[in-house]
Protein backbone atom coordinates (compact mmCIF):
# COMPACT_ATOMS: atom_id res chain seq x y z
CA UNK A 1 0.00 0.00 0.00
CA UNK A 2 1.30 3.43 -0.30
CA UNK A 3 0.95 6.20 1.54
CA UNK A 4 1.91 9.71 1.30
CA UNK A 5 4.76 11.28 3.57
CA UNK A 6 5.53 14.68 4.76
CA UNK A 7 7.34 15.77 1.28
CA UNK A 8 6.16 14.93 -2.42
CA UNK A 9 7.86 11.31 -2.00
CA UNK A 10 5.77 8.28 -1.66
CA UNK A 11 6.22 6.16 1.47
CA UNK A 12 5.33 2.67 0.28
CA UNK A 13 3.95 0.05 3.20
CA UNK A 14 3.24 -3.75 2.87
CA UNK A 15 0.23 -5.15 2.94
CA UNK A 16 -0.53 -7.19 6.51
CA UNK A 17 -0.40 -10.76 5.05
CA UNK A 18 -2.60 -13.47 6.75
CA UNK A 19 -1.71 -17.10 6.34
CA UNK A 20 -4.28 -19.87 6.78
CA UNK A 21 -4.44 -23.25 6.03
CA UNK A 22 -4.34 -26.79 6.99
CA UNK A 23 -1.69 -28.34 9.52
CA UNK A 24 1.75 -29.15 8.12
CA UNK A 25 1.01 -27.28 4.81
CA UNK A 26 4.33 -24.79 5.18
CA UNK A 27 2.58 -21.61 7.14
CA UNK A 28 5.18 -21.21 9.70
CA UNK A 29 8.32 -21.35 6.97
CA UNK A 30 6.33 -19.44 4.82
CA UNK A 31 5.56 -16.49 7.47
CA UNK A 32 9.26 -16.78 8.89
CA UNK A 33 10.48 -16.09 4.73
CA UNK A 34 7.94 -13.16 4.43
CA UNK A 35 8.77 -11.26 7.95
CA UNK A 36 12.54 -11.71 6.35
CA UNK A 37 11.36 -9.96 3.22
CA UNK A 38 9.77 -7.16 5.21
CA UNK A 39 6.06 -8.27 5.14
CA UNK A 40 4.23 -7.86 8.40
CA UNK A 41 2.73 -11.52 8.76
CA UNK A 42 0.22 -13.57 11.00
CA UNK A 43 -0.21 -16.90 10.70
CA UNK A 44 -3.81 -17.72 11.46
CA UNK A 45 -4.39 -20.83 13.43
CA UNK A 46 -8.16 -21.22 12.03
CA UNK A 47 -7.96 -24.96 12.02
CA UNK A 48 -7.54 -25.01 15.60
CA UNK A 49 -10.81 -22.25 16.02
CA UNK A 50 -15.08 -23.82 16.10
CA UNK A 51 -15.58 -20.39 14.28
CA UNK A 52 -15.00 -20.33 10.76
CA UNK A 53 -14.58 -16.67 10.45
CA UNK A 54 -12.17 -16.39 13.51
CA UNK A 55 -9.70 -15.38 10.36
CA UNK A 56 -11.18 -12.08 9.89
CA UNK A 57 -12.56 -11.39 13.25
CA UNK A 58 -8.91 -11.35 15.05
CA UNK A 59 -6.18 -10.96 11.87
CA UNK A 60 -8.06 -8.38 9.27
CA UNK A 61 -5.71 -8.89 6.79
CA UNK A 62 -4.99 -7.06 3.46
CA UNK A 63 -3.88 -9.96 2.12
CA UNK A 64 -5.10 -13.51 2.71
CA UNK A 65 -3.01 -16.52 1.53
CA UNK A 66 -4.37 -19.68 1.67
CA UNK A 67 -1.43 -22.20 1.85
CA UNK A 68 -3.00 -26.39 1.47
CA UNK A 69 -1.40 -29.48 1.53
CA UNK A 70 -2.81 -32.86 0.52
CA UNK A 71 -4.06 -34.99 3.92
CA UNK A 72 -1.56 -38.02 2.93
CA UNK A 73 1.63 -35.46 2.63
CA UNK A 74 0.94 -33.85 5.83
CA UNK A 75 0.65 -36.75 7.32
CA UNK A 76 3.99 -37.88 5.93
CA UNK A 77 5.00 -34.88 6.98
CA UNK A 78 4.51 -35.08 10.34
CA UNK A 79 5.29 -38.50 10.69
CA UNK A 80 2.59 -40.36 10.48
CA UNK A 81 1.18 -43.60 9.23
CA UNK A 82 -2.02 -42.09 8.61
CA UNK A 83 -4.29 -38.70 7.97
CA UNK A 84 -5.40 -37.99 11.37
CA UNK A 85 -9.14 -38.29 11.58
CA UNK A 86 -9.91 -34.75 12.73
CA UNK A 87 -8.49 -33.11 9.49
CA UNK A 88 -11.49 -33.81 7.03
CA UNK A 89 -13.41 -31.38 10.10
CA UNK A 90 -11.04 -28.73 9.75
CA UNK A 91 -11.06 -28.73 6.16
CA UNK A 92 -14.71 -28.70 5.46
CA UNK A 93 -15.82 -26.94 8.37
CA UNK A 94 -12.92 -24.88 10.00
CA UNK A 95 -11.37 -23.64 7.30
CA UNK A 96 -14.00 -23.53 4.20
CA UNK A 97 -14.75 -19.64 5.00
CA UNK A 98 -11.16 -18.60 4.93
CA UNK A 99 -10.23 -20.60 1.96
CA UNK A 100 -13.39 -19.31 -0.43
CA UNK A 101 -12.09 -15.70 0.53
CA UNK A 102 -8.59 -15.93 0.27
CA UNK A 103 -6.74 -13.80 -2.07
CA UNK A 104 -4.41 -16.29 -3.16
CA UNK A 105 -4.37 -19.89 -3.10
CA UNK A 106 -1.98 -22.75 -3.31
CA UNK A 107 -1.20 -26.58 -3.10
CA UNK A 108 1.69 -26.67 -1.36
CA UNK A 109 1.65 -31.07 -1.35
CA UNK A 110 4.31 -31.17 -4.22
CA UNK A 111 6.80 -27.90 -3.28
CA UNK A 112 9.63 -27.27 -1.57
CA UNK A 113 9.75 -24.27 1.34
CA UNK A 114 11.72 -22.06 -1.62
CA UNK A 115 9.36 -22.74 -4.05
CA UNK A 116 6.25 -21.91 -1.91
CA UNK A 117 8.12 -18.44 -0.84
CA UNK A 118 8.66 -17.79 -4.28
CA UNK A 119 5.20 -18.12 -5.61
CA UNK A 120 3.77 -16.19 -3.11
CA UNK A 121 6.68 -13.40 -2.92
CA UNK A 122 5.86 -13.01 -6.74
CA UNK A 123 1.75 -12.89 -5.89
CA UNK A 124 2.65 -10.37 -3.14
CA UNK A 125 4.44 -7.83 -5.64
CA UNK A 126 1.86 -7.99 -8.37
CA UNK A 127 -0.83 -7.51 -5.49
CA UNK A 128 1.21 -4.40 -4.49
CA UNK A 129 1.44 -3.20 -7.73
CA UNK A 130 -2.19 -3.26 -8.63
CA UNK A 131 -4.20 -0.21 -9.18
CA UNK A 132 -6.27 0.91 -6.11
CA UNK A 133 -9.33 -0.46 -5.99
CA UNK A 134 -7.74 -3.97 -7.50
CA UNK A 135 -9.36 -6.43 -10.14
CA UNK A 136 -11.60 -7.65 -7.39
CA UNK A 137 -13.64 -10.97 -8.44
CA UNK A 138 -17.04 -11.18 -7.73
CA UNK A 139 -16.32 -12.75 -3.69
CA UNK A 140 -13.78 -9.82 -3.26
CA UNK A 141 -10.94 -11.38 -4.15
CA UNK A 142 -7.84 -11.09 -6.51
CA UNK A 143 -9.06 -14.82 -7.22
CA UNK A 144 -5.50 -15.83 -7.80
CA UNK A 145 -4.68 -20.04 -7.66
CA UNK A 146 -2.02 -21.91 -7.76
CA UNK A 147 -3.12 -25.63 -7.69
Amino acid sequence: MSQLGTGCEEVTTKPLVGIVGPCSAGKSVLARRLRAAGYEVREIRQEHSVTPTMWQRLTHPDVLIYLDVSMDVAAQREGLAAPSAWWVEEREFRLAHARQHCDFYLDTSALAPQEIFILVHEFLQSWERRPTGGTESENGTLGHSLL
